[in-house]
């Protein structure tokens, strides 16, 4: 017999087969705005790849299916390797296509970094793991450039087509490159590093090194190269570390173990041993910390870029689920209280994506004066403060959804446990802080002209301009007081920007609205309000796909 105990009804349909680039407003808008004008078509058509119900499954697919480590062949040669899903080598072969891994530096001009950003906001809403290695060998591009054998390395680098073979360089069509930093005893205290580098023979730039050591994070372990930090003569520099050397062999680089996330479940982070593995010394002699930190100023760009990413992802399936989802005889988004809620997370989704894409353009044009202060200054806040909003955003979109956002089936729990990478890796939140602190010290001329620009785009704003003037006066003080209000610096240069982005380039309502939930003493509880205001326009305008 037949048992029917119910039918189903009131279940949100799943969100597949829309556009990323044409439902977004804000993404569209900013990447006119800020130059990237003449690479609409490839967003618009990335976009809507990206969006494909088939796409989102590989993205599920790569994130069931972790990546395994094999240490040894058949025959019992060591092999050192990891073994991904086909999903995970889509999503690389998608981004390789897009040029996010190196189209800024081998068509650099106007609007190039920005074009780039836009497609990795798409990207990183769909498979945020896949980032990884793009980030990391888009930003050691730029320090590579800069040594006498870059030519040997680049046409791989600028290539185009994922090559996922573990094979020596000669033998590929294209190559990735990671880092190795992180130390158990140390972490985001590189001066705590023990692993050793000694001379092959002459010391210097260019030159081969013997390296000895650990490092507790690999990242992107199968990536063809990875630049390296350790200690000689009692200075650290940087090291060009290959996977496979010259005659054809592995280089001494010895996985221990996979890293057991709480996200990023796609990607592979390892422990390994450096056994004598050979290095090539990269940039002064000496100054390998100040070698990736520059480095790290790319990097740092893109977890603000990551963690836009997954808040707008989030925010997306917030307001999906509330336009079908019916409670108490009502529509969710129809509700007032719910759309106070999801009100204040698209302004925080819109103000992200505001900043992010500004952010981007700072890197386009580095010479202007005010883009080297938001290089400097604003890049670690932001960082900081981005990242840090996206964990609170992502778990009260997963609210959203009750119970069934609880559940690994559906969407919102992979975008929860990913959310915190960006604020941990490259540099946890209190070390952003501390190098904003860093940077206004040591570049006062920036500084003047990153506090000018707050207090210009104040201007005519009572609560904008008192805000601007005590963080000038904050930052008059020394000592203890000014570290210990380092957050609180961060923070108040962050909204003073977004502020001001959407002032000058959003509408109206909009601004309004982001300026009193901010600053007019509302809660950190997203929704907190004391009125609603500006809910049916900011609504409309969050969200334009599939619905």
């Amino acid at each position: 017999m037949a048992w029917t105990t119910h039918e189903v009804t009131n279940q949100v349909p799943d969100l597949g087969d829309y556009n990323l680039y044409t439902s977004d407003a804000a993404l569209q808008e900013g990447v006119l705005r800020e130059g990237g004008a003449a690479h609409t078509e490839t967003l618009h058509h990335y976009g809507a790849r990206l969006g494909l119900a088939e796409t989102i499954e590989l993205a599920n697919q790569a994130n069931r299916h972790k990546p395994e480590l094999v240490m040894f062949d058949r025959q019992g040669r060591r092999v050192d390797g990891v073994d991904f899903h086909p999903a995970w080598h889509r999503f690389m072969r998608l981004a390789f296509m897009q040029g996010m891994h190196s189209g800024a530096w081998s068509h650099p001009g106007a609007g190039a970094q920005v074009a780039r950003a836009a497609a990795y906001l798409m990207h990183g809403q769909v498979e945020a793991g896949s980032l990884c290695p793009v980030t990391m060998t888009s930003a050691a591009i730029p320090i590579l450039q800069k040594e006498d054998w870059f030519d040997s390395v680049a046409s791989r680098l600028y290539s185009s087509q994922y090559d996922q073979r573990d094979a020596p360089l000669s033998d590929k069509t294209s190559m990735m490159v990671g880092m190795g930093m992180t130390e158990k005893q140390g972490g985001s205290d590189l001066r705590s590093n023990t692993t050793r580098a000694r001379p092959l023979a002459q010391s210097g730039r260019g030159l081969p090194y013997h390296l000895v050591g650990h490092k507790w994070f690999f990242s992107s372990p199968m990536s063809d190269a990875h630049l390296v930090l350790a200690r000689h003569d009692e200075a650290y520099s940087c090291f060009y570390v290959p996977r496979w050397l010259d005659d054809g062999s592995k280089n001494a680089v010895r996985i221990q173990r996979l890293k057991d996330k709480l996200g990023n479940a796609s990607n592979a982070s390892v422990e390994v041993e450096l056994q004598d593995a050979v290095g090539i010394l990269v940039g002064e002699e000496g100054r390998g910390i100040a070698t990736l930190v520059e480095m790290a100023s790319y990097t740092r760009l893109d977890c603000v870029l990551g963690s836009t990413a997954l808040l707008r992802q989030a925010v997306v399936q917030a307001v999906h689920h509330a336009r079908h989802r019916m409670a108490f005889g009502e529509l969710l988004i129809n509700q007032p209280l719910m759309q106070s809620v999801l009100m204040d997370l698209a302004l925080e989704s819109e103000a992200a994506t505001a900043l992010a894409l500004r952010l981007a353009r700072a890197f386009d044009a580095p010479d202007e004066p005010l883009n080297q202060a938001y290089r400097r200054i604003l890049t670690p806040a932001a960082k900081f403060w981005i990242c840090k909003r996206s964990i609170e955003a992502t778990a009260e979109c997963m609210e959203v959804w009750g119970g069934n956002g609880y559940i690994e089936t559906g969407p919102m729990a992979r975008l929860y446990r990913e959310a915190p990478v960006n604020s941990i890796w490259e540099g946890s939140g209190n070390i952003m802080c501390l190098d904003v602190l860093r940077a206004l010290r040591r570049h006062p001329e920036l500084a003047a002209v990153l506090l000018d620009s707050l207090e210009e785009d104040a201007a005519g704003d009572t609560m904008l301009q008192a805000r601007a003037s005590s963080l000038r006066q904050l930052l008059g003080t020394t000592g203890p007081a000014l570290e210990a209000a380092a957050r609180h610096i961060a923070q108040e240069i962050v909204l003073l920007v977004q502020a001001g982005l959407l002032r000058r380039h959003g509408t109206a309502t909009l601004a309004d609205a982001f300026i009193r939930s901010r600053y007019a003493g509302a809660g950190r509880v997203y929704g907190v309000t004391p009125a609603a205001f500006a809910l049916s326009s900011v609504l409309d305008r969050c969200w334009s796909g599939a619905d």
